[in-house]
């Protein structure tokens, strides 16, 4: 049976497939990262690097198998599902432009509120002391978090749940349940979250700051699909882990940009267009070295 006489599949449906999809998604990353945990050492340096690494594409396994299983049932994609278009490749370079303007922005409105500048060459210093250098640098900050889960979060996750939500519930459901997954990395020794402290100022607002940027995210993929929410998740980390945007002030007026932002977008936004498949399923490629960002 092929989606375009498939019958719509029933609400319960969807609920199943977010239930078993948060079920794998959530198992994978944790079980991998308490390895990494128990291991201890740096998230950086084998042999905890391989399931610090391997943690991150829980969400992607888990859209897989949600894929596979409506494939074989012969079920319809998602109403809200946004199929790939030609037009994605024009709104991804700019929504990553976006992302990435937020948070420089904000990082400047900090600085005149008191909060560190933000600096060229420590962007610099990052990028070149990295393991590896720039490109290995980049392909990490890519591959262990965009690539690792908007084909989860955003592919799969959201459009089933927008069968009874609407998008300011959903992006801010996801939002939370989003934060609460990472909550392991808090534990990792060398990923950044460890570094800000599960109980510090700056490490709270990292966690509350998955709501906002998840707004964000949400808006890029009904506006173009999954590789429009690879951009702009990739965009935003790489832009905050340039800035070094750690002190408590940068973070919060970066959460408060973002927010703005996410609320006029998604109060504005019309969907790309009708579904013809669950969005593009993104390879699982291995990252380098590094720490897991968002």
């Amino acid at each position: 049976m092929t989606a375009s006489h498939a019958r719509p599949a029933a609400p319960g449906r969807y609920r199943n497939d977010l239930v078993l999809f948060m079920a794998i998604a959530f198992a994978l990353s944790w079980a991998s990262w308490a390895v990494a945990i128990g291991i201890g050492g740096s998230s950086t340096k084998p042999p905890t690097l391989a399931f610090h690494v391997f943690g991150a594409f829980g969400p992607l396994i888990a859209a897989l198998v949600i894929r596979i299983r409506r494939a074989r049932r012969g079920e319809p994609v998602p109403e809200h599902a946004v199929r790939f278009r030609p037009a994605a490749l024009g709104w991804t370079p700019l929504l990553l432009a976006l992302a990435s303007a937020l948070v420089l922005g904000a990082a400047f409105v900090a600085h005149a509120a008191g909060g560190p500048a933000p600096s060229l060459e420590d962007a610099k210093d990052v990028m070149t002391t990295y393991p590896g250098g720039p490109v290995a640098f980049l392909v990490n900050i890519l591959v262990a978090g965009p690539l690792a889960e908007e084909p989860g979060w955003r592919g799969t996750a959201y459009p089933r749940m927008r069968a009874s939500l609407n998008r300011f519930q959903v992006s801010l459901i996801l939002g939370v349940i989003w934060a609460v997954w990472h909550m392991p990395l808090f534990f990792i020794d060398g990923t950044v979250q460890n570094q800000l402290g599960v109980t510090s100022p700056s490490g709270v607002l990292f966690a509350v700051s998955a709501v906002p940027m998840a707004m964000l995210v949400c808006y890029a993929y009904e506006r173009a699909g999954v590789l429009a929410a690879v951009a702009v998740h990739f965009a935003t980390n790489l832009t905050m882990v340039l800035l070094s945007v750690q002190a408590p002030v940068t973070q919060a007026i970066v959460m408060g940009v973002q927010l703005i932002a996410a609320v006029v977008l998604l109060a504005t936004v019309r969907p790309a267009g009708r579904p013809v498949a669950d969005g593009p399923s993104l390879p699982a490629i291995p990252a380098n070295r590094g720490a897991h960002v968002r």
